[in-house]
């Protein structure tokens, strides 16, 4: 077996179950959250199961074109420079995508409250009104 080829194989070896581990952590702890946002459980479920199978295809999916990136390797230090450095671009797209998922729900979150925030805001003016109307 040459080099290049065992950098291939230990590369998908690394990436595959951290993507796996990442996504059913993700899956496990996004559906709390998703579960505040949404008030249809039935939707935040659907919700979560969507985004779990966008985050797998994406990852698994920039794994395997970054899979050629770096050339031959010719040596096992050439093997360990080409693998971190493969794996280290993997592990940062996973947390970009991470920060960028948990900023969109999060601004989501944030506009549920706001709205909820409003909508009892007007109910007590409604009855304010309406207590008012009585009088």
């Amino acid at each position: 077996m040459n080099w290049t080829l065992a950098n291939h194989l230990l590369y998908v070896v690394v990436c595959l179950p951290v993507i796996v581990w990442v996504g059913r952590t993700l899956a496990r702890n996004g559906q709390v959250f998703l579960a505040d946002v949404f008030d249809d459980e039935a939707v935040a479920t659907a919700t979560n199961r969507l985004l779990v199978v966008g985050f797998y295809l994406l990852n698994v999916g920039f794994v395997l074109l970054y899979l050629r990136a770096g050339g031959q390797v010719g040596t096992a230090e050439g093997l360990i420079e080409s693998l971190s450095l493969k794996v280290g671009v993997v592990l940062l797209v996973l947390g970009l995508i991470h920060v960028i998922n948990v900023k969109v729900f999060s601004a989501m979150r944030h506009r549920h409250v706001v709205d909820d925030q409003r909508v009892r805001a007007y109910e007590t003016q409604l009855d304010a009104w309406a207590a008012q109307q009585r009088r």
